[in-house]
């Protein structure tokens, strides 16, 4: 047993999916299968059920989740006691909301793990940053724009909701149906106002913010709610996917920065993860 088999272990435990895991890990999904079936012959136990639309632990990897986070950090730990002290480096990074929580983090993750004393504040996307993730249409006069991420949204929907067996939903469909409005979200100023415009009217069940809180909202059978295409959403079975018709509900993100502000080490580093992230999504 080595801590790569166990990082690509609670890798795949937190995303749910071995092929997101290799996506955060950036090693080829075979490499990794390959270094989680030597795990389970070692320990000569199933850490993971493979169900078709991802993967969940078992009561043996439920156990060895704790012990693999404690030894991980315990690792890094004795790893930073041995490391000489550096200066702290400050860096402003902005952020608008619902970017999907397991794809931002492990961006974070990659961005701080490369920068030695790095000292990070998020902020809101309007206040003063080094570099922001946005999407085009809030880019400043003078910004530079380096693109991540291509979502398309989708409709959530309860896990047995009738709309849940078609292919995609029509825009007719979603007369009084229990909807869950998000924002601020591009998908919506596009969304809702076409709904307006004929004369369809939703029954609208709640305002929130967040994907997360969303989805929460949708599995609890409160109501729909537009959330983007992503993968780790994808193989949840407490709700169900579906495409509008007729409507291109899409986005873009990326990391915007100064096009005549000196690039720095940390604004150089975050375009490298930035680059490689895009690479592999």
């Amino acid at each position: 047993m080595d801590l790569r088999q166990l990082q690509y272990f609670v890798a795949v435990y937190e995303q749910g999916s071995i092929s997101a895991a290799a996506r955060a890990c950036h090693v080829a999904q075979p490499s990794l299968s390959k270094a989680l079936q030597q795990l389970e012959d070692e320990l000569q136990v199933q850490l993971f059920q493979r169900q078709s639309r991802g993967v969940t632990a078992t009561e043996d990897g439920e156990r060895l989740y704790g012990h693999a986070g404690r030894m991980l950090s315990q690792m890094q730990s004795l790893r930073a006691s041995f490391r000489h002290s550096v200066t702290r480096v400050q860096f402003r990074l902005g952020l608008i909301r619902a970017l999907g929580v397991e794809r931002m983090s492990q961006l974070l993750r990659d961005f701080t793990a490369g920068v030695d004393g790095l000292e990070l504040h998020l902020v809101e996307p309007d206040e003063e940053a080094d570099a922001r993730i946005i999407t085009p249409r809030m880019l400043k006069a003078g910004e530079q724009f380096l693109p991540i991420w291509h979502d398309r949204f989708v409709l959530a929907l309860p896990a047995g909701h009738p709309l849940a067996l078609q292919e995609q939903i029509t825009l007719a469909q979603m007369q009084g149906q229990a909807l869950i409005k998000r924002t601020p979200c591009e998908a919506w100023s596009t969304f809702y106002p076409e709904l307006v415009r004929q004369g369809i009217q939703p029954d609208i069940r709640a305002d929130i913010h967040t994907i997360e809180y969303a989805l929460g909202l949708v599995s609890a059978g409160v109501g729909c709610a537009l959330v983007p295409d992503l993968e780790s959403l994808r193989a949840r079975h407490d709700v169900v996917l579906r495409p509008v018709a007729d409507l291109n509900l899409e986005r873009t993100i990326g990391m915007a920065y100064p096009r005549s502000q000196g690039e720095s080490g940390p604004l150089r580093w975050l375009q490298q993860v930035c680059r490689q992230t895009a690479g592999h999504s």
